[in-house]
């Protein structure tokens, strides 16, 4: 397994992972890295229309979780609750300006190709996608777009209010 930055796809770090689920009621998954080594007990719980869907027990919470992490620096993976503040969402260290940006970013590099972003501020409809998903992106790109524009009417008029730019 490979993680990379989402922003500059840069490699961040490698795993090799193992996973040891012969028993229906628990399995184990090891987690081999260059600077650390962990076993993560696996458990299945019962889905509303049958089957089951495999679960990280957390090995610091002792809870079932869906993601494990790691920060910089950590020795061992947990669950979100396992890190208290350490860890978050990158969304929760944005106010609703700075979202709405990165919403429309994301929302431009999943539509543009291998077009110049530079040339598109919203980018045309690829070959391979169908217009109904096209149709859902332009709508959601546009509430951010007013979103943002939100955000600029409040900061000109905190600018105005502070009279920086008054002729004094």
């Amino acid at each position: 397994m490979r993680w990379t930055n989402s922003y500059t796809g840069e490699l961040t770090a490698n795993a090799f992972l193992t996973a040891d689920m012969r028993c229906d009621h628990e399995g184990r998954l090891r987690i081999r890295m260059a600077d650390m080594e962990q076993t993560v007990i696996i458990t299945p719980r019962g889905r509303r229309f049958g089957g089951q869907q495999w679960y990280f027990m957390c090995p610091h919470e002792d809870r079932c979780c869906s993601v494990l992490w790691k920060p910089p620096g950590a020795k061992e993976f947990r669950c979100r609750q396992g890190w208290g503040r350490r860890v978050a969402y990158g969304s929760q260290f944005l106010d609703r300006t700075s979202r709405a940006h990165r919403g429309k970013a994301k929302i431009k590099s999943r539509l543009i190709g291998d077009r110049n972003p530079d040339e598109w501020e919203l980018p045309p409809k690829p070959k391979w996608m169908r217009w109904s998903s096209y149709h859902r992106y332009v709508e959601r790109f546009d509430r951010y777009e007013a979103i943002v524009k939100e955000g600029v009417e409040e900061l000109w008029a905190k600018l105005i209010a502070s009279n920086l730019f008054s002729d004094k």
